[in-house]
């Protein structure tokens, strides 16, 4: 990665996404895919599989959670820091069924020196909103690659 430009702010976020789909094991078994990545944004997908399917022969919440979470994830690490989530909540619209496809964009509303918000649209095959989740993240210390020291 020693070719990343980080002041190119696309290439950043997608070598950051590279860096941690790497070791996403989580997100990875679950079949979540990463559709796009770019600076404070991000979108994953994933297919509702008969494991995910709770007593109501529905998409359990927390499998449509942690679809929002991961697209929330990546869309706060594509700057250099390392990101966490320090608060989410989620609102469940509607319900999903086993084969549903569903895709989760992330979108940074508001990017600190120590805090974020993002909000994460979760969306069916058909475009009808399942969820929504709102995201606040938190700078924990470390980088993905140094930061070029500043002359002057």
């Amino acid at each position: 990665m020693s070719n990343v430009v980080v002041s190119d702010p696309a290439q950043l976020a997608q070598a950051c996404a590279d860096i941690m789909w790497s070791t996403d094991r989580a997100s990875q078994n679950l079949g979540i895919v990463i559709d796009t990545v770019g600076p404070g944004t991000a979108q994953m997908s994933m297919t509702i599989v008969d494991s995910m399917v709770n007593g109501h022969d529905i998409a359990h919440g927390g499998f449509i959670f942690m679809l929002a979470d991961s697209a929330f994830a990546f869309a706060c690490n594509t700057h250099n820091n390392y990101a966490v989530a320090q608060f989410c909540s989620v609102s469940f619209l509607r319900p999903s069924k086993q084969g549903d496809r569903l895709t989760a964009v992330a979108e940074e509303r508001n990017r600190g020196t120590r805090s974020g918000i993002y909000d994460v649209r979760v969306t069916n095959q058909e475009g009808k909103t399942v969820a929504e989740f709102r995201g606040h993240s938190r700078v924990i210390p470390g980088t993905f690659f140094p930061v070029p020291e500043k002359s002057g």
